[in-house]
């Protein structure tokens, strides 16, 4: 279908251009436009025809001729954003499938959408994906992809996903190398389906993409108490987490040889499983999964020691703190105030278990209004400091629907919610505003 404008930016190329709202834009060089990819794409070549239709319904041509990075001015009908395309899949190890009854319908959405990859990082099993669309890709320098891989082995990854499409994996991965697209990988890891050496299998293939798969993350699987009607999969303990980071590291030092980076990276919920430190920051490299939970606490810290460096804080305002934290994550906040709160200031950090979802569940991101208004009920502080990793992106509401000024209204206590950066925690804990 045309995609309306609904507004033509003053002194844009699209007003000398002559074009209007509610105009349709119906082709652009000799292409329907499906989606805001398609878009992007097409009118980021310096020259191209494109097809304009009137609301009378005429039709003309209009020659473009542009600097490449120039952009045309235009704001096209929201119908041109589709709604996220579906997961196919019924993976065992899926999040979604854990959740209780009862939440907001936003978080039972299960999108397997390669646009969302590419704009947003979100990770695709490009199980959903026909040929057709797959060849727009091609078309479009679709780059970088972010791809659930979890194993290359055809029947495991079959088996872990519920959909024999999932076997198509390393013939497309192979197309993707073929078109010079880049893609990151990532590798959820349940014990006893695609670790050990079916890990070492799937890292192998992998290297053979280099350099177009550019990094691996593995992640821990992560369960819940809801899994009454889902396969038996086993947490990993600390042992376990260990000997995942050495079996990691003999990867890492092949990898090295080979290609010259490490290429596979583990998440810092396996340092965390294990006790091990967190390693220095030329371990990650370029940081290429940081959105992955791969080097965040690394970064957290490092940029907490530039903040120190560069806005000292010399002594300060003897107030008392409370952080409410993740179990996994405690440890080394516990350091971290050691090291770094200021004179006269004291800090509590508060490891908050979660009750709601399980207590494997160890991560801060996951703690819900109602395990911390349980767990902090009769708290006493000058203020109780949260990560905004909580909240939803409004910034009111946590995973339960309880409201965060609900849970200061039932604590008594002021809340400061901190971004998940070094730099703003070190801002809070000097009392400065936020």
């Amino acid at each position: 279908m045309p995609a309306e404008i609904t507004h033509v930016q003053p002194g844009s190329l699209a007003e000398r251009l002559g074009l209007k709202e509610g105009d349709e834009l119906v082709s652009i060089g000799g292409e329907e436009i499906i989606d805001q990819i398609d878009y992007q794409s097409l009118t980021a070549h310096s020259a191209f025809d494109m097809i304009i239709r009137s609301p009378e319904g005429a039709e003309r041509k209009v020659h473009v001729h542009k600097h490449d990075w120039e952009p045309l001015g235009i704001t096209l009908d929201q119908s041109i954003v589709s709604s996220p395309r579906p997961c196919q899949n019924q993976c065992i190890f899926c999040f979604i499938h854990q959740m209780p009854p009862g939440m907001r319908p936003s978080l039972y959405v299960k999108d397997d959408d390669w646009r969302l990859s590419l704009m947003m990082g979100n990770y695709i099993t490009m199980t959903n994906i026909t040929d057709a669309e797959f060849d727009r890709i091609i078309r479009r320098r679709v780059s970088p992809l972010y791809i659930s891989v979890h194993t290359t082995d055809a029947a495991v990854r079959c088996a872990m996903m519920k959909n024999p499409k999932a076997a198509l994996l390393l013939e497309r991965l192979h197309l993707l190398k073929k078109a010079g697209l880049r893609f990151h990988c990532q590798v959820v890891l349940c014990p006893g389906w695609n670790d050990g050496e079916q890990l070492q299998k799937t890292v192998h293939d992998l290297m053979a993409f280099h350099p177009l798969a550019c990094s691996v993350a593995l992640v821990p699987v992560g369960l819940t108490r809801f899994r009454e009607y889902l396969p038996a999969i086993r947490p990993y303990t600390a042992e376990m987490a260990s000997e995942l980071l050495e079996q990691t590291e003999k990867l890492q030092e092949e990898c090295l040889q080979k290609l010259h980076t490490r290429f596979v990276f583990p998440s810092d919920e396996f340092f965390c499983l294990s006790g091990r430190p967190i390693p220095p920051d030329d371990y990650y490299e370029d940081y290429p999964q940081i959105e992955n939970g791969v080097g965040m606490l690394r970064m957290f810290e490092t940029d907490l020691e530039f903040a120190v460096e560069d806005e000292p804080c010399s002594s300060g305002s003897a107030r008392r703190f409370v952080i409410a934290c993740g179990t996994s994550v405690a440890p080394y906040m516990r350091s971290w105030c050691r090291r770094f709160a200021p004179p006269g200031t004291e800090v509590e950090v508060r490891p908050i278990l979660n009750r709601f979802f399980g207590e494997t569940i160890t991560v801060t991101g996951l703690i819900t209004g109602r395990d911390l208004v349980e767990q902090l009920r009769g708290v006493e502080c000058d203020q109780l400091l949260l990560s905004r990793s909580m909240l939803r992106s409004e910034g009111d509401r946590f995973l339960d629907d309880v409201l965060l000024e609900e849970v200061q209204k039932e604590l008594s206590v002021p809340v400061r919610v901190v971004e998940n950066t070094g730099e703003d925690f070190w801002h809070a804990l000097c009392g400065r505003e936020e």
